[in-house]
């Protein structure tokens, strides 16, 4: 068995889920968010992430990471922002020994819906469909959270043979 957190990273809110991964069975054990008040400094906002997601570690014992690449068309300013975030998350998990797989969302939504422009409501429905949850997991980053564990879940064989050469 393969326990996994997904992250789907930003500032005011990042998403997140563990995954449990057994050849091919996925459970999901939990999911959420970690939310910072808005009005905080950054830096403040970025040290509750990174205590946040610490103690997430420490509570599930993750084996490994999956974490939602950054692509922005327009904001630059909340590129940079989510792009701290993501930073302190990585180092956080470097920091409990897991090296992060990093997954853009095109790759997430072909992984869990078998179509890379699907839309966010078809990849929630999938993500539920999936896990087997009465109701849509909302929201949404807690949703593309457990879609990209789902992601990292599907492509442990691959990985792992590729690790092997």
């Amino acid at each position: 068995m393969t326990r996994i957190i997904g992250i789907d990273p930003g500032t005011a809110i990042t998403g997140y889920s563990i995954i449990d991964s057994q050849k091919g069975k996925i459970t999901l054990v939990d999911y959420g968010c970690i939310r910072t008040q808005k009005g905080l400094s950054q830096g403040i906002r970025l040290n509750q992430i990174a205590q946040d997601i610490t103690t997430l570690i420490k509570k599930y014992k993750p084996d490994q990471a999956s974490i939602e690449k950054l692509f922005f068309k327009n904001n630059v300013t909340t590129a940079m922002t989510v792009s701290e975030a993501r930073g302190v998350i990585m180092q956080k998990l470097a920091e409990e020994g897991i090296n992060p797989e990093e997954f853009t969302p095109l790759q997430i939504k072909t992984a869990v819906c078998g179509y890379g422009k699907a839309d966010k409501k078809m990849v929630q429905e999938m993500v539920k469909i999936i896990t087997g949850l009465e109701k849509t997991p909302q929201p949404d980053d807690a949703a593309d959270a457990i879609a990209a564990a789902i992601c990292l879940a599907n492509s442990l064989p691959l990985l792992q043979k590729k690790n092997e050469q």
